[in-house]
């Protein structure tokens, strides 16, 4: 307690005793056993009520011992039990985990990882994937500030994720205990396999394949790829104990439309261990159409690199950057981009009044507005000769496609001349202007339909620089490229609007997210809410139906399928008021990625190790391990003291004492007639 409170305390004692003595003693002729206790009753409750208004806190140390953390963290992925170690790590898991004389030092916890981190120590080696550098990732998070061992349990052959060598913090020291046989075995394995997941009709694919081996002795071998029955590629590889890899590249003919599946194969006179990784399922969608998009501009801008780069990210897509006087005929185009838009596009404009190709203006500095008002009434320019800058606020209502906000509001506004816009047809906004931080009432990225007619509208140049902000924010240009993907798609299909949309691949590999989105709209075309989306999956191998719920997005639907079997499925996605449907097909590919191993990561384990001051240890060795925690003087157990403050008011004592003090000198004055 404070000085000040300890004076008040004492301040009230003396006030709390003064009243006591003048109401019951100072002008009592008789001062009697009773009135004496009657004043001390007096005193106490008074004195209470004051202690109650100071309110002191009371302080309070106690010493308590801190131990340091010692996580234990058990590999619960499929390669560990692949590599017939499962039954070992339960062992030493349990050796380590409930070690008595660990307990007394460290604060023992025991850890299971895979895909993700777990905190519930269950194994059952299932786990489709190897993600160790979520595990420092983690492991920063729950032990900040704190210098701790850290028991590592896996064969450290990691499947997704950075580089785990790297990855833990230099306050950590991690000790692996290496599960699986070093032996060298002889292997051939296919590490890799890079393919596009599309291809066009008439059109050669590139299939690039990372083939490695494992062994002391030369080995001649045959790469294949096959294609149901027959070999559609045959090469001859030779290994020796110095070319243990080598990388083949093939280009395919894509003569059939559809998904067409595939089989890499490596086989030689050697026996190995491990055959499954010598074959790897893969599959190729073969499409009889791409979008052919003209990006027509009569000016130079590094607006017109950006979209036609973020366009053609996309496989299906094709982008052409021409001059509008060089275009005598559109039917090779499925889409316009009209790049500020002058008087040289007049004979263009004119041709498409009559091919009614759907049409991206993209407007700005050098933009003739009243050509654009002659030739198009849904968007109405008056503009000036000024010019602004405006930033872009995200429209959450858009509802014309699925499509996520990739941070809009903090990229660079885009330039384009002052004045006024007016949509006066049927439009959706996807993006609102902004001068500064006043909200303006002019639209900045526009889509419009009347029939099977679509046009979109963007009011400002410079939208390369958004390009460059999303990939200095996500280290990827993915998401900004995904944004005019979707906006090419809206433009490329004349289809009419559906109520139920939903979105699928053709075929995904084992192990792999499979999710499915869906979008269902009410008739006003307007995203649904409150829509019930389920799933009715069927394999089509086993004829095993499961049913599933979607899970309400960002303007969609979703549903997660993770951990199918390969096979065939269909399914039928469902809208349960409206029973509006949709009926679809997908294909799971056989590829279990952690059964690719035959030995553990040894080489990487002593790297972490040495990384974090680290040591590895073999499964034999386990007591050593144990010992050697024990033995390190750098963790030992701190005498920390905690402060403990509580206010006396939270008493419930001192409440107690004042009604019984209160109610005890009622029934004594009533007793003796002094009420």
């Amino acid at each position: 307690m404070t000085t000040s409170t300890i004076v008040l305390l004492i301040l009230s004692a003396i006030v709390a005793f003064g009243l006591a003595f003048y109401q019951y003693l100072y002008k009592a002729r008789n001062r009697s056993k009773v009135y004496l206790f009657l004043a001390l009753l007096r005193f106490i409750t008074l004195f209470a009520i004051f202690v109650l208004l100071i309110n002191p806190v009371i302080s309070r140390k106690n010493y308590q011992d801190v131990k340091t953390p010692l996580p234990v963290i058990v590999d619960n992925s499929q390669s560990v039990k692949e590599l017939k170690q499962d039954s070992l790590a339960r062992i030493l898991a349990k050796k380590i985990g409930e070690n008595s004389a660990l307990k007394d030092k460290y604060d023992v916890q025991l850890y299971t990882f895979d895909a993700g981190f777990n905190a519930d120590g269950k194994l059952d080696f299932k786990g489709k994937q190897t993600h160790i550098d979520q595990v420092a990732q983690n492991l920063k998070q729950f032990y900040r500030n704190q210098q701790y061992p850290v028991v590592l349990l896996t064969d450290g052959n990691q499947t997704i994720g950075n580089d785990y060598v790297y990855s833990f913090q230099q306050n950590t020291t991690v000790y692996p205990l290496v599960l699986g046989d070093t032996t060298t075995f002889l292997d051939l394995k296919i590490n890799q396999l890079n393919v596009n997941k599309y291809a066009f009709l008439k059109n050669k694919f590139p299939v690039e394949v990372f083939l490695q081996y494992n062994g002391n002795k030369n080995v001649n071998a045959v790469f294949s790829i096959q294609q149901g029955n027959g070999t559609v590629y045959k090469q001859q590889v030779n290994f020796s104990p110095g070319k243990k890899a080598q990388v083949v590249s093939v280009l395919l003919n894509a003569d059939k439309v559809g998904v067409q599946k595939f089989k890499a194969v490596i086989t030689s006179a050697e026996k190995e261990k491990n055959q499954y990784n010598n074959v790897k399922n893969f599959a190729v969608e073969v499409m009889d159409q791409r979008s052919e998009i003209a990006l027509v501009s009569a000016v130079s801008h590094p607006d017109l690199g950006a979209i036609k780069r973020a366009v053609e990210s996309n496989q299906q897509r094709k982008v052409t950057i021409v001059n509008p006087n060089e275009i005598s005929d559109l039917k090779d185009y499925n889409v316009l981009i009209l790049y500020q838009p002058n008087a040289e596009f007049k004979k263009l404009l004119d041709l498409n009044k009559n091919v009614q190709l759907n049409s991206w203006v993209i407007t700005g500095m050098n933009t003739d507005f009243n050509l654009l008002n002659q030739y198009q009434s849904q968007i109405q320019f008056r503009m000036g000769g000024q010019k602004e800058d405006y930033a872009a606020d995200f429209n959450t209502q858009f509802n014309l496609f699925a499509l996520e906000n990739i941070g809009f509001e903090s990229f660079p506004p885009l330039q384009h001349p002052f004045g006024t816009i007016t949509v006066t047809g049927n439009a959706n906004t996807l993006l609102q202007a902004r001068i500064r931080n006043i909200k303006s009432e002019s639209p900045l990225f526009v889509f419009t339909e009347n029939g099977v007619k679509r046009n979109a509208y963007l009011f400002g140049e410079n939208i390369w620089k958004w390009r460059v902000e999303s990939h200095l924010k996500t280290k990827s240009f993915e998401q900004f490229d995904i944004f005019m993907d979707k906006t090419v798609q809206f433009l490329a299909s004349n289809a009419l609007k559906k109520s139920l949309v939903v979105t699928h691949e053709s075929f995904y590999n084992s192990g792999e997210t499979i999710e499915i989105t869906g979008q269902y709209f009410n008739k006003n075309y307007e995203f649904d809410e409150n829509a019930q989306l389920t799933i009715q999956l069927k394999n089509k191998n086993t004829n095993a139906v499961k049913n599933y719920d979607f899970l309400k997005g960002n303007n969609e639907y979703k549903v997660n399928l993770d951990g199918l079997e390969a096979g065939q499925y269909s399914f039928v996605v469902k809208e349960n008021s409206s029973k509006t449907s949709y009926a679809g097909t997908f294909e799971v590919l056989d590829f279990e990625i952690e059964k690719q191993f035959v030995n553990p990561d040894t080489a990487r384990l002593n790297q972490l190790a040495a990384n974090t001051n680290g040591k590895v240890f073999y499964p034999d060795q386990a007591d050593a391990l144990i010992r050697m925690l024990l033995e390190n003087p750098e963790y030992i157990p701190v005498e920390k003291a905690v402060i403990t403050k509580s206010p006396l008011i939270d008493w419930k004592g001192l409440l107690i004492l004042l009604g019984l003090t209160l109610a005890l000198e009622w029934f004594i004055r009533k007793y003796n007639g002094l009420l």
